[in-house]
């Protein structure tokens, strides 16, 4: 059922990849990440929360460009898993006008910027990068919808934690997701920062 009321260009790329049906975690989680509210997302590996993160992204976006700023941010906790995950971005978007940019630590944060600058919709970074374009002034957050933290387990260090703070510090209002295997004390805390009000998903 919960992929019955997405976007009709979501649809038609879940047949094309012949998802006739979401799976138990997603049937729950997706309804409730449409609805707008914070939310912790906590099941196993080859549970679907990749791809409901994908799905619910586009959706949020209505599948197409608009303006130049990110309306949506994704954190990963390396470079390789961004790469990664913008590859399993562009499958799903590519007949889309969604603009999807990942930062890859490989190139100059100059060159990051500039690209950046050119227009994004969907950004994926890992948080070491994020604080410097903040800091550099080159990412605009004032138009962000959706702010996803994918396999948040890296923010169990302490200096990660902090620049997720920071970062979310510089957001003024937007949705937050955050995808794990295991909830723990760090995640917990975030509900005193961003995370206020989230509801909780928790598949075993």
């Amino acid at each position: 059922m919960a992929f019955k009321k997405l976007h009709s260009d979501i649809k038609e790329k879940l047949s094309e990849f012949n998802f006739n049906a979401p799976t138990p975690f997603q049937t729950k989680s997706i309804p409730v990440i449409k609805s707008g509210a914070n939310l912790y997302c906590t099941a196993p590996k080859d549970s679907g929360k990749t791809t409901t993160m994908i799905l619910t992204t586009m959706q949020k976006l209505k599948c197409e460009e608009v303006g130049a700023a990110a309306r949506a941010v994704v954190l990963v906790e390396n470079n390789e898993k961004a790469l990664e995950l913008y590859e399993s971005f562009i499958k799903f978007t590519r007949h889309t006008t969604l603009r999807v940019y990942v930062c890859d630590e490989k190139q100059h944060i100059d060159l990051l910027k500039s690209e950046i600058f050119e227009g994004v919709d969907i950004l994926i970074s890992t948080p070491k990068t994020m604080i410097k374009l903040l800091l550099l002034e080159g990412v605009n957050t004032t138009q962000l919808k959706i702010f996803s933290i994918d396999d948040a387990d890296f923010l169990a260090t302490k200096s990660v934690n902090a620049d997720v703070l920071a970062i979310t510090q510089s957001i003024h209002k937007c949705q937050y997701v955050i995808y794990t295997e295991k909830m723990n004390p760090t995640l917990q805390r975030l509900e005193s920062y961003f995370m206020q009000f989230a509801r909780k998903i928790t598949f075993k």
